[in-house]
């Protein structure tokens, strides 16, 4: 962030910008192997109050059949047997949250959901830059048990793929005339 730009002057309504954003995530697969992959498809937004950062709101809407792992047959089978992309096409994030840990830094709480179940989970957010007066760039992530959502396929896959999942989020947003709110 630019040493002469305040979180007052943040505040407003963002939109994500697809294409400077990544939303990825890496699973342990087998002993030593991880697999590393992404979502090419989410929308989403924000209204940041720099002034009281507890009144900012998050969402975002990712499709789950946008997963991309660089293994066409695996892809696949995420979609079809983690996901059930066909009943489930939406992996959601609705903040509840959002409490200021440090100056730049925040924890950003909210439902997240995956094949119909809703979790509260808790985001590490770093504010890691500002574009102009209009653009903003974080950078952050959690780790989740897919159990938790019932991301499973059998007792095999319990062994196989560790069932701890680290999300990794590197957001860009551009200020917005109208409002998200």
């Amino acid at each position: 962030m630019s040493t002469t730009t305040r979180l007052s002057e943040l505040t407003g309504d963002y939109v994500l910008d697809t294409d400077r954003t990544r939303i990825g995530f890496v699973a342990r697969h087998t002993m030593a192997t991880r697999v590393r992959g992404e979502f090419g498809e989410f929308e989403g937004g924000a209204y940041l109050d720099g002034d009281d950062p507890s009144k900012s709101r998050v969402r975002l809407t990712i499709q789950a059949g946008s997963i991309r792992t660089r293994n066409a047959q695996r892809d696949d089978y995420l979609r079809r047997t983690f996901l059930h992309v066909d009943d489930h096409p939406a992996l959601t994030f609705t903040s509840t949250g959002v409490k200021q840990t440090g100056g730049t830094s925040f924890e950003v709480t909210g439902a997240l959901t995956i094949r119909g179940v809703s979790k509260l989970v808790t985001v590490d957010v770093e504010l890691a830059g500002v574009e102009d007066d209009h653009g903003v760039r974080f950078k952050g992530g959690l780790t989740v048990n897919r159990n938790d959502w019932g991301v499973n396929w059998n007792a095999a896959t319990t062994i196989m793929v560790s069932p701890t999942v680290t999300l990794e989020l590197d957001v860009t947003a551009i200020r917005w005339a109208h409002s998200v709110r």
